[in-house]
């Protein structure tokens, strides 16, 4: 039952986009299409949950044991990068269209607060293993939900008649407020 609870919290309640704020750049930049969206929150998924585990073992079996919990997000930010580089080649080799399509957001992974926020919540809430890996997937999926919404709306704005001056990003950005507080709403914030 914990586990259902941290999936329904993580994916609606706090979500890590429009709850907490968290990975904006890459939810702003790469959620012009579907389909680039779904491919980011892929690469996304792979690196937070992967990030999570491996900061949870360092930070449990390494920092804690040696006293210096202080280098945490030195730490994490260094194992963060590891493992963005590491999905950087392996879509440069499996899926060149969608490498171009992510770009220059696809280093950005690497100073993506979402997946470093993640991590560090994950160990502030003292989850176990399990529990934060967990954590890291169902986040991963309120960030898919998010981009793969707001990239959808997003391409329906492109067909509609606007005004000039609510093309684009005005209009992008008063879509993303509404969408926040939709989601608030999911806490009983609103």
């Amino acid at each position: 039952m914990e586990y259902i609870i941290i999936i329904i919290a993580a994916i609606f309640v706090n979500n890590i986009v429009l709850a907490q704020f968290l990975g904006i750049c890459p939810f702003l930049g790469v959620s012009a299409k579907v389909s680039t969206s779904a491919g980011m929150s892929a690469a996304v998924l792979f690196v937070m949950t992967l990030a999570t585990l491996v900061t949870y073992l360092i930070y449990s079996y390494v920092l804690i044991p040696l006293e210096i919990e202080y280098l945490r997000t030195i730490s994490y930010i260094l194992v963060i990068a590891s493992l963005v580089q590491m999905v950087e080649i392996v879509l440069k080799k499996v899926s060149p269209p969608l490498y171009q399509a992510l770009g220059i957001f696809l280093p950005l992974i690497t100073t993506n607060c979402a997946v470093l926020g993640a991590a560090i919540l994950a160990v502030q809430n003292e989850f176990n293993l399990m529990q934060s890996v967990v954590f890291a997937i169902a986040h991963s999926g309120g960030f898919a939900l998010a981009i793969i919404i707001f990239a959808g709306i997003r391409e329906q704005l492109e067909l509609m008649q606007l005004p000039k001056a609510m093309r684009g990003a005005p209009a992008a950005l008063v879509v993303c407020g509404i969408l926040a507080l939709a989601f608030m709403g999911f806490a009983g914030i609103v």
